[in-house]
């Protein structure tokens, strides 16, 4: 059974994922709001994180978030945040680079240049491969329709800069909704996604009625 790839990305009203966990996240662009999403915490989206965690079997990650990762999570395997550290430091971590990353923590690979072939093999090895935050990576992945699963967390917050998920120029394509909306009591609303193909015209009937 060929393995999934879920994206999961906390995001603006206006598509902005940058940093929101915390202001030294992603400073490019000179982006100020780094941290927005920290303070807005919602127990739907907690619930939501915490399922997906029961199926994940690897992570995949741009190196920025890597970084922070590997910096973080090997400390925190014990106490309040404990499941969640133990978890990461014990499936398969996959990082995407263009350089050459330091790779000390345990379970830790590099992908390959051709990131398509890299993807065919991560879902013959896997069954639930996440990939969390990675904007850069993430952006890539959708504009080659290269993941099965899209969940954004979408927070009441306009920010008016950033990086976006769908970024200004991004690649037309369809989406089809998995699930009806979910929304939670301090305003964050869950839509699920699933490609649904890439229009070769302007008109996107077809792609969206498959």
């Amino acid at each position: 059974m060929t393995g999934r790839i879920s994206i999961d990305l906390f995001t603006t009203l206006d598509g902005v994922a940058q940093a929101p966990g915390g202001p030294e996240e992603d400073t490019s662009g000179a982006f100020p709001w780094g941290g927005w999403q920290a303070p807005l915490f919602d127990e739907m989206v907690g619930r939501s994180v915490d399922q997906g965690m029961q199926t994940m079997d690897a992570l995949l990650l741009g190196r920025r978030t890597y970084d922070i990762f590997a910096a973080y999570w090997p400390n925190h395997t014990t106490g309040p945040e404990g499941p969640i550290g133990q978890l990461f430091d014990r499936i398969p971590k996959y990082v995407a680079s263009r350089g050459t990353p330091e790779l000390g923590w345990q379970g830790s690979t590099q992908l390959g240049a051709d990131i398509a072939a890299e993807i065919a093999t991560l879902r013959e090895r896997h069954a639930d491969v996440h990939v969390i935050g990675s904007v850069d990576l993430v952006q890539t992945l959708l504009a080659q329709q290269l993941f099965d699963v899209l969940t954004l967390w979408v927070y009441p917050v306009v920010l008016g800069q950033g990086k976006k998920v769908f970024p200004d120029g991004a690649a037309p394509a369809a989406l089809r909704l998995l699930e009806p909306p979910v929304s939670g009591g301090a305003g964050a609303v869950q839509l699920r996604y699933a490609p649904a193909g890439v229009p070769t015209t302007g008109d996107m009937t077809e792609s969206l009625n498959r």
